[in-house]
C-alpha cells in the first residue's frame, strides 16, 4: 500500500474549503501544498497566509513543498502557518544542514527535494537527519506534466542509500503519478505518492485515491 499525498495545486481554488473537506472525508495521508515563488520556478502559488487560512479545515498533515529561493528567510512563517512537514530543495539554500535542523527543532518534519537531474548522492550525508526525501519525477513548476521514467532508478538508488545509512526517511515521489506509474514507483521502493491532476481531474475522485492507496 502507498501513502497518498493529494496536491491541492490541481484543485479548484475558488472552492478550496470544499476541496480540502473532500480530502478530509477521503482520509488521504497528506495534503501536499506546493509553494512557488516565481524565481526558483517560474510559477507563483501559495504563501503562508493561504496555508494558515486553510489549516482549520482538516487535521490531515500539511506536506509543504517549498520551491523557493533562500527558504531560510521565510521558514518561520511556514512553520507558524501550520506546516506539519516542510521540504526544501537542496540547491535553494547554502546551509542545508542548518536549515534542516532549524525545521526539526520547531517540531516540524523536515525533507529535502531532488530535481530530475540531481542524484541522491548529493544529500547522502544528511539522510540520517531527514524525515523524508521528495523525488521530483517531473521538472518543478507546473502540474500535469508527464512522468520521467528514470525516476524509477533513482528511487532504487535512494532506497539503497537510506539502508546504507540506517535512515528511516520516507521516499515520496511527485509528478506524473497515476495508477500505472504509481505501481512502478511502489515496486521500486517509494513509500508515498503525490498526485494532483490524477485525483482532481478524475471522473471519480474517490476511486482515483483508492487506486493509489491500494498499490
Amino acid at each position: 500500500m502507498a501513502l497518498v499525498a493529494a496536491s491541492i495545486l490541481s484543485c479548484d481554488f475558488g472552492r478550496m474549503k470544499e476541496e480540502i473537506e473532500f480530502l478530509d472525508e477521503q482520509k488521504v495521508d497528506y495534503i501536499h501544498v506546493d509553494v512557488m515563488d516565481g524565481h526558483y520556478v517560474p510559477n507563483l502559488t501559495f504563501g503562508p497566509p493561504i496555508i494558515k487560512a486553510i489549516r482549520p479545515y482538516t487535521e490531515i498533515p500539511f506536506d509543504v513543498h517549498l520551491m523557493i529561493e533562500n527558504p531560510e528567510n521565510s521558514i518561520d512563517q511556514y512553520i507558524d502557518a501550520g506546516s506539519d512537514r516542510i521540504t526544501i530543495h537542496n540547491d535553494a539554500t547554502i546551509h542545508l544542514h542548518r536549515l534542516i535542523h532549524k525545521i526539526k527543532e520547531a517540531g516540524v518534519k523536515a525533507g529535502v527535494s531532488l530535481n530530475p537531474h540531481q542524484s541522491p548522492k548529493e544529500i547522502e550525508y544528511v539522510l540520517k537527519d531527514l524525515d523524508l526525501v521528495l523525488l521530483m519525477s517531473v521538472n518543478p513548476g507546473f502540474g500535469g506534466q508527464s512522468f520521467i521514467p528514470s525516476t524509477l532508478d533513482k528511487v532504487k538508488e535512494l532506497k539503497e542509500l537510506l539502508q546504507k545509512h540506517n535512515s528511516s526517511a520516507e521516499i515520496i515521489v511527485d509528478g506524473g503519478v497515476n495508477q500505472n506509474t504509481g505501481k512502478e514507483l511502489v515496486e521500486a521502493g517509494a513509500d508515498a505518492l503525490v498526485a494532483g491532476s490524477y485525483i482532481f481531474n478524475a471522473e471519480n475522485r474517490s476511486e482515483a485515491i483508492e487506486s493509489l492507496r491500494n498499490l
